[in-house]
């Protein structure tokens, strides 16, 4: 009996799955993050290497399969930013506020300035290039703050400064994104009153959607709490689980913001759910974001690079980007830390911590490209792709050579 496509997807699913698995285990092995071994098996089993979406022995419709995957991986990013929104600890963003609203928003906005001319200089049209900056603008708190728990600093004043400035750096970044997508769309001229009724939706539907997120949905998550029915089934993560898909729907539809923005507020607004509940809703998302729909995720990238198809031409560019991502962030960050009263070595530490791109800036440059804004003709997603792959590489060794035992005598 021949195969049918979706006992063919199982079957590329159950690889995808397994190999991210393994990959990532690896990955921990070399004290480098899980996110890195994902990447790299994704690779390997893309074009580059292997090739399995395209292999003879699928027999299938191959052009579906990978939209099904892709879908899958969506699915995985909106899961992903739902997660980051409900791990979200306010109070710590209170305890280093100054340095966090500072190293935050310069940390974000310096990549942007410093990278959009660099594309453009290397043939671009402004676009393209925005959204490189916008996607450099990206950090990845969980790689550094696993290698600040690993050494024992995380809980310390540069630790708790890095995981608030995080928060502020990617709401800084999403925003963004939702931004760049909305004015780049039309090609050509942007229209001054156009680009502020644009900003004006964002602004009104992302603050409304806040006040819900924030004020009803806990309400409404203790509410159901207390009926006989969901207390004792699966009733609070569904529920959790439909208001992820509904603000990432609305967000898209009436703020003209991304669906990633909007799963995200949601993720803000249940991180005030206290106790049992709160509790029910964490081990079913992570559940299912990251023993399934996360990984499609992150092995999907490598499934849609094919970097035999890198020209030499292009690694002077690479090098040039990678330089600027790993600068901007250092002295932005940096900077704001300084700013905020923070001495030179708390700055670098600081600055050094927020290099990492990691799963940020990849969600953020796979929505480039499937909304167009990143030409798949050229190699700009390719080293966005590579660009990322090293800053998040490179993060681990330097938190390490930075961060002394004797840091640890300083704590928040």
């Amino acid at each position: 009996m021949d195969n049918t496509p979706v006992v063919t997807l199982f079957l590329v699913l159950g690889i995808i799955i397994l190999a991210s698995r393994v990959a990532g285990e690896v990955a921990r092995r070399f004290d480098q993050p899980r996110v890195l071994g994902e990447l790299l098996i994704g690779i390997i089993l893309g074009p580059t290497v292997l090739d399995i979406l395209n292999s003879a022995t699928l027999g299938t419709d191959i052009v579906h399969l990978q939209e099904t995957i892709v879908e899958l991986a969506e699915m995985g990013v909106l899961l992903l930013m739902f997660k980051i929104g409900l791990d979200v600890h306010l109070d710590e963003l209170a305890k280093v506020g100054l340095v966090a609203g500072l190293a935050g928003s310069i940390g974000a906005l310096l990549p942007v300035m410093m990278i959009l001319p660099l594309v453009m200089i290397f043939g671009y049209a402004w676009q393209p290039a925005l959204f490189a900056g916008v996607t450099m603008a990206a950090t990845s708190v969980s790689i550094s703050a696993q290698v600040l728990l690993e050494i024992g600093v995380l809980r310390t004043k540069v630790g708790n400064a890095l995981l608030a400035t995080a928060l502020v750096d990617d709401v800084l970044a999403i925003l963004l994104v939702s931004l760049t997508i909305a004015i780049t769309r039309p090609v050509g001229i942007v229209d001054a009153g156009a680009l502020l009724g644009i900003i004006a939706r964002m602004t009104v539907y992302i603050v409304f959607a806040f006040l819900i997120a924030w004020f009803i949905l806990p309400r409404l998550i203790n509410w159901l709490y207390t009926q006989p029915g969901p207390r004792h089934s699966y009733g609070i993560p569904a529920v959790a689980l439909v208001m992820a898909l509904l603000f990432g729907w609305s967000a898209q539809l009436l703020g003209g913001v991304a669906a990633i923005t909007g799963a995200f507020i949601a993720g803000v607004g249940l991180s005030r759910v206290k106790g049992t509940a709160k509790h029910q809703i964490d081990e079913a998302v992570g559940y299912i974001a990251y023993a399934f729909l996360v990984p499609i995720f992150f092995v999907s990238v490598g499934l849609q690079i094919d970097l035999r198809s890198f020209p030499l031409d292009a690694v002077p560019f690479a090098g040039a980007l990678l330089a600027a991502a790993i600068i901007s962030k250092v002295l932005g960050c940096g900077w704001g830390a300084r700013l905020g009263k923070f001495d030179r070595r708390e700055s670098l530490q600081l600055g050094i911590c927020m290099i990492s791109r990691g799963e940020v800036g990849l969600i953020i440059a796979t929505l480039g490209l499937s909304s167009g804004l990143l030409p798949a003709g050229k190699p700009l997603f390719i080293t966005l792709f590579l660009v990322i792959l090293l800053t998040t590489v490179l993060t681990p060794p330097l938190v390490r050579r930075y961060f002394q035992p004797t840091s640890n005598a300083e704590s928040a």
